[in-house]
């Protein structure tokens, strides 16, 4: 196994705890990232020639190397790829009582690069680096072996491979399901399997839905960026009077409205159930024009926020969307505002929602801080790693 040396003074935030090298932090005069090849390994040594772990390279991206072991000469093979998951299924099992979870999460497994949700006997993988892509078929035999999936779908449509240079054409093996079904929090989802969002559910805001429908009873709720209305229907289902899912995709839109149905059979027929089909900004103001209000929101947009240099505008797209969501509250009503932009900082979403009550003279106070569930567990060392924040909060 050959050395990637840093130069002097890069190894802080390595022997931090953090698993990322940058293209930028490697000595390229002893170690040319040219000479390495895409998934190769490498022992990762400072400028001293002290070792500080084992990594997987890609010289063609700005994440040059990823580390895999804090020890030298370790390779990536099954073995340690079998006792990874292993640990990460044995957390899982622990935590909940069926096979419905994020089974990997990257580097909160300490396996970066990798991303395996698990719908039964199905399971939907990212791989997004070349290391991990180099070991599919490992990956794929370590699966077998510990949970035997019927069907495994290699969900390639990620930026990150684009970055990677690897391709972005999804690939499967057994027979696919044509949708998911997910039980979650008393109630049971229909999602896409491989025409979905991401990996086809929102496993990281299970505890979010749940902590927010304890404010459902007879309250008129609007599911704002709803998907597969997760978030609504499990109001729904708490006792909620009606529910008014908005999305830009139709069929997102009849997913939700399937699972009010499936959930709360009731509701659907009382005609308490709405599809709102459009641009969010928009329709939040047509919303407002319309005289109409909620007495609990959800508000769950995608990432506005996707690099750095995107934040202050990303910032101001969160603050707009929160005042526009904010105001449609009625006296006393409860709103839930979540962002998964690992570049906004919790306070400053927070910070939204107190900005736009503040403006509109109303004061907002915070009754539930949350983020990722555990099963998207957060690497101490790697605050990149801790991207979802939810603050429920009531307004009056």
């Amino acid at each position: 196994m050959r050395k990637l040396w840093l130069k002097k003074n890069e190894d802080r935030r390595i022997r931090a705890g953090h698993l990322w090298v940058f293209s930028n932090e490697v000595d390229t005069q002893k170690s040319p990232l040219a000479d390495f090849a895409p998934g190769e390994e490498a022992t990762l040594c400072d400028a001293r020639g002290a070792s500080l772990g084992s990594v997987c390279l890609n010289p063609a991206s700005l994440i040059c190397a990823r580390l895999h072991a804090r020890q030298a000469e370790t390779p990536l093979d099954a073995p340690l790829l079998r006792q990874r998951l292993s640990q990460a299924l044995d957390l899982r099992q622990r935590l909940f009582p069926a096979p419905w979870y994020r089974l990997c999460h990257g580097e909160g497994d300490f396996l970066p690069g990798l991303v395996i949700d698990r719908y039964g006997r199905h399971c939907t993988l990212q791989l997004s680096t070349a290391g991990m892509e180099s070991r599919k078929e490992l990956i794929a035999q370590c699966l077998d072996d510990l949970i035997a999936p019927a069907s495994l779908l290699f969900d390639n449509d990620l930026a990150m491979r684009g970055l990677e240079g690897l391709s972005r054409e999804s690939q499967s093996r057994g027979e696919l399901p044509q949708r998911l079904e997910v039980p979650e929090n008393g109630c049971r989802f229909f999602a896409p399997c491989a025409t979905g969002q991401k990996t086809g559910w929102f496993y990281d805001q299970r505890l979010n839905r749940r902590e927010l429908a304890r404010y459902a009873c007879d309250a008129d709720v609007l599911d704002i960026f709803c998907y597969a209305g997760g978030f609504g229907v499990t109001a729904a289902a708490a006792g909620a009077k009606s529910v008014t899912f908005l999305d830009a995709s139709p069929q997102a839109l009849a997913l939700a409205r399937e699972n009010a149905a499936v959930n709360v059979p009731g509701l659907a027929e009382k005609g308490a159930v709405e599809t709102i089909c459009g641009d969010a900004f928009h329709q939040l103001n047509e919303l407002y024009e319309a005289g109409r209000r909620f007495s609990l929101i959800s508000l769950d947009p995608p990432a506005f926020i996707k690099r750095r240099k995107d934040a202050a505008q990303g910032l101001a797209a969160y603050r707009k969307i929160n005042a526009l969501a904010l105001r449609l509250l009625t006296p006393g009503g409860v709103l839930a505002s979540s962002s998964c932009s690992h570049h906004l900082p919790a306070e400053a979403l927070r910070g939204c929602v107190a900005q736009a009550a503040a403006r509109r003279g109303l004061h907002a106070r915070l009754l539930f801080t949350g983020g990722q569930g555990p099963d998207h567990p957060v690497h101490a060392a790697m605050p990149e790693t801790a991207y979802l924040k939810c603050f429920i909060a009531q307004v009056g």
